[in-house]
């Protein structure tokens, strides 16, 4: 029996060698009927597909590209708003023909992932510009995107306008009358275990912000640091900012931070918005699907995740780019109220 190969498929469609190829290692090059037409072929046929490492040798790439992290890839999938960043991520470099490797910090320097894994290039989410990973990607000399940083002028990316959306946050509290206002917002944990301040940069886009806005008004927030995980700390740091001082209003870093409020709230009869208001941020399912809805400042996570991976895949096809500021909008929902509204 004769070898199927891809001029066979190409032959039975009545197509080039070329647009089979494509069919399978750049369909966005395609229409989708097209695509359809060769795949049923192929299997029609039993041809399936070009050798990857024999592709990668001759297009002197490997089609894959990576994604570093700044924590475990368990801590990714526990958050709604970055499992919803990596789906879209891996959905749109899918369709332009490039697999999703993740990279996490290494345990140790036997095997760094940033250093030692094959890939085209990366997106670079939140991880500060000194950490080892971006360190060995710029080594590597690899095509690199930044998502939710600033890697300087020479390095594309997609941000959010934290600072903005957190400033409507603020805003949002003073206009409902409220003057005692609370922060909760994330910290770093140190060598020694004690919070300190966060390098996330959204964390310090919020926080320029919300500062920026309350101290135009004359109001000095209580703020109390919380670790990104686990819940049950962060709930602790929640009971921490409502025992420290009497507040009416309290703004969070993200959903889940709010959520921790609320409960904390509870605990301590008082009932949200009446005796509390309490603001979101990321407006993930959780915000409008609890109880009380959670006033947020939404974000378009999908959108973020599909214009990184695009961004990059342009960069290694040689067009050019330049970096993006997606906006953010205040939602208002049942979590906010005037001040002293019971």
């Amino acid at each position: 029996m004769a070898k199927v190969t891809l001029q066979s498929v190409a032959d039975e469609v009545g197509v080039s060698r070329m647009t089979v190829s494509n069919a399978f290692s750049r369909p966005d090059q395609l229409s989708a009927d097209l695509r359809t037409r060769i795949l049923e072929a192929a299997q029609k046929l039993g041809y399936v597909g070009p050798d990857p490492a024999g592709r990668a040798l001759a297009r002197g790439r490997v089609g894959s590209v990576g994604l570093l992290l700044n924590g475990a890839l368990s801590e990714a999938f526990e958050d709604e708003v970055s499992a919803e960043f990596v789906a879209s991520v891996a959905d749109e470099l899918t369709k332009r023909g490039l697999a999703l490797t993740v990279l996490t910090p290494p345990k140790d320097e036997a095997f760094v992932p940033a250093r030692d894994v094959a890939i085209d290039g990366a997106l670079v989410y939140t991880c500060e510009p000194l950490s080892a990973g971006v360190e060995w990607l710029g080594r590597r000399r690899l095509p690199v995107v930044a998502v939710d940083q600033d890697l300087g002028d020479s390095v594309p990316g997609v941000r959010v306008d934290d600072r903005g959306g957190a400033a409507q946050g603020a805003r949002h509290l003073l206009e409902l009358g409220h003057r005692r206002i609370g922060i909760l917002t994330i910290g770093l944990v140190g060598d020694d275990g004690a919070l300190g301040a966060s390098d996330s940069y959204p964390a310090r886009e919020r926080m320029a912000g919300w500062t920026a806005t309350l101290s135009a008004a004359g109001v000095e927030p209580v703020v109390v640091l919380a670790p990104y995980q686990p819940t049950d700390a962060v709930l602790q740091s929640a009971r921490e900012l409502l025992d420290s001082g009497d507040v009416t209003g309290v703004l969070c870093f993200s959903d889940v931070f709010a959520r921790a409020v609320v409960r904390a709230a509870e605990e301590r009869g008082l009932s949200v918005p009446e005796d509390l208001s309490v603001v979101g941020y990321d407006d993930s399912p959780q915000a409008s699907t609890g109880r009380p809805t959670l006033t947020t400042v939404s974000q378009d996570v999908t959108a973020k995740g599909h214009l990184a991976a695009g961004m990059l895949a342009d960069v290694l096809e040689g067009r050019t780019t330049s970096s993006a500021l997606l906006p953010a909008s205040l939602v208002a929902r049942e979590s906010t109220g005037p001040v002293g509204a019971r």
